[in-house]
């Protein structure tokens, strides 16, 4: 190994991985640390519909899946990561403490053996020896040996010879590796006796002598005990006293609470993998059922596809069940409106085309010039028809798209309809009507698309002129209570009834006045300015008028710009 750790005498307790000098005084004062191990680490839609929030006990299921997965799996990991680091932290407790004791032990022992016969240097050696486990030897002040406690006695201790060990001692010096470099223990040097027994072949020994200070030194044995060596001068006359123990029990004791570590993250993983089978039965389930209602519908079958809401649960689970739901729901809602669309398409365009058809064909046979005039005149009129109903369907089928892009401007609606009054002035089907305006309130700021809310604007002004007596105002007013800007149309037309408030606002709806000739609206007016009102995340409804005199009120909410 690449470092050893050398601790001098002190008050203070030495980590195993750095040196102590004592001074005279009595204080205790830390060097530099051992040289370390090479490598070593420092340490809103069209259409919406109303959400439900379900109401449930408190159960596993409250929690997101997130927090449930972090809970079954890390709490395992955590525990075996925080259990080895205590296992490092209680090692090296326990060398600390044995630093203090060898040290102690050497100090205690050199002042006995000081001023005594050789021989009773020599039965101290073998009595404390013996009594401390420990291996003793003294060395005059030129560094030879002099004597030897395991020469003089039977050896109180032997070290383990590696080479005849078990498996399970083979797997314990393996996951004592294994632990020391997750936990990045720094390396100690190992424990080989010097072929010379002269004291300068300790570097502990030769300290101690040189400095004349107690020095403590941790090696490891090829079993991966630790090895404490405490050398300390005796007397004044430069002899040395060095004292080696194989503190095995420390090991012992480091595995045994190892073994219970591993056996605690054991249970723990086994109720962890038993919360996870729980936690995969409580995601799975529910999962294939909505795969399977998504593939039904994928199918073209979801008329017949109830897809379940999951009310009992509050995690993403149960979201993710009652958004499919909802979304599932808005998609027959949709496909009901593109082919009730798609019918109402058909049945008006179908319409002038009879015409337009009768009309060509009827021309070749007809040789009265006042007739193939009429002829050709109902032939361009449902021309036109068709390519006015052209055009406001596609402005209908676009509005959706078109608003999802487009950015939002903040608009004064008062200004804007000024100007559209002004620009109306001179056009010859307003002719008669005037349009008078009132702005109540706050500025009538909004969010929104200029150019649409024109469209709404327009139409709602041709819908209201086209029921309005000759000379009769248009009455425009707009108020801003700080939440909500409002712009009423209202006329003094024939009104609209109670309960075709709402079917005004249907495509192709064609309740128009008698005076009109047939074909010059689609039909498609109101129902546009509704739309691109809601893709405002506003309103458009149908009132009477606020007198209560004869006529109607078309009145448009858009949410106030902040």
């Amino acid at each position: 190994m690449a470092s050893s750790h050398i601790g001098q005498s002190g008050s203070g307790v030495p980590p195993a991985s750095s040196e102590y000098a004592e001074p005279r005084d009595g204080t205790t004062q830390r060097e530099a640390p051992a040289t370390q191990a090479s490598g070593a680490p420092a340490a809103t839609g069209y259409g919406a519909l109303a959400r439900i929030r379900s109401q449930e006990p408190l159960s596993f299921a409250r929690f997101s899946l997130t927090a449930r997965i972090l809970i079954v799996n890390i709490l395992p990991l955590a525990l075996l990561s925080g259990g080895l680091f205590y296992l490092d932290t209680y090692r090296t407790q326990l060398i600390d403490e044995r630093f203090k004791l060898a040290r102690i032990e050497a100090q205690i022992t050199a002042e006995a053996l000081a001023g005594t016969t050789r021989e009773r240097q020599e039965a101290l050696l073998v009595q404390i020896g013996r009594e401390q486990g420990m291996r003793m030897r003294m060395f005059d002040p030129d560094g030879v040996l002099i004597a030897d406690s395991f020469a003089l006695a039977d050896p109180v201790f032997e070290f383990d010879d590696i080479s005849d060990d078990t498996w399970e001692q083979r797997l314990a010096r393996w996951l004592d590796r294994t632990v020391d470099t997750i936990v990045s223990a720094e390396a100690v040097t190992d424990y080989v006796e010097p072929e010379a027994q002269e004291a300068d072949e300790w570097p502990e020994l030769a300290r101690a002598r040189q400095t004349g200070l107690s020095q403590v030194r941790l090696y490891d044995w090829r079993d991966g005990t630790p090895v404490i060596t405490a050398a300390a001068p005796v007397g004044l006359n430069g002899a040395t006293l060095l004292t080696v123990r194989n503190a095995v029990d420390i090991t012992e004791r480091v595995r045994e609470a190892r073994t219970t570590l591993v056996a605690a993250v054991m249970l723990v993983l086994v109720a962890s993998a038993l919360l996870s089978l729980f936690l995969a039965r409580t995601i799975v389930a529910p999962l294939q059922q909505l795969a399977a209602a998504a593939q039904r519908v994928r199918q073209g079958r979801e008329r017949d596809v109830e897809v379940p809401r999951l009310p009992e649960r509050s995690d993403e689970i149960g979201r993710l069940a009652r958004s499919v739901s909802d979304m599932t729901q808005g998609l027959r809602l949709r496909i009901d409106a593109v082919d009730s669309f798609a019918a109402d398409v058909a049945h008006e365009i179908k319409n002038p085309l009879a015409s337009l058809r009768s009309a060509i064909e009827s021309l070749p046979m007809v040789e009265d010039e006042n007739l193939r005039r009429e002829l050709q005149q109902i032939a361009t009129h449902d021309v036109r028809r068709i390519d006015r109903l052209v055009t406001e369907i596609s402005d209908a089928s676009r509005i959706d798209s078109e608003m999802s892009r487009a950015k939002l401007e903040k608009i004064d609606l008062a200004d804007l309809v000024r100007a559209i009054i002004g620009s109306r002035k001179h056009r010859a089907g307003d002719a008669g009507h005037r349009i008078e305006l009132e702005a109540r309130g706050f500025a009538a700021e909004v969010l929104g698309v200029g150019t649409r809310l024109e469209r709404v604007v327009e139409n709602l002004l041709d819908n209201a002129i086209s029921f309005s007596p000759a000379d009769a105002p248009i009455e425009v007013g707009i108020e801003n209570d700080g939440e909500c800007v409002t712009l009423a149309v209202c006329d003094r037309g024939p009104g609209i009834a109670l309960d075709a408030r709402e079917k005004v606002f249907q495509r192709f709806h064609s309740d128009r006045p008698d005076a009109e000739d047939f074909g010059n609206h689609s039909g498609l007016g109101l129902a546009i300015a509704r739309a691109i009102a809601e893709a405002h995340d506003g309103a458009l409804v149908a009132e009477g008028r606020p007198d209560g005199e004869r006529g109607a009120c078309l009145r448009l909410r858009i949410p106030a710009a902040v």
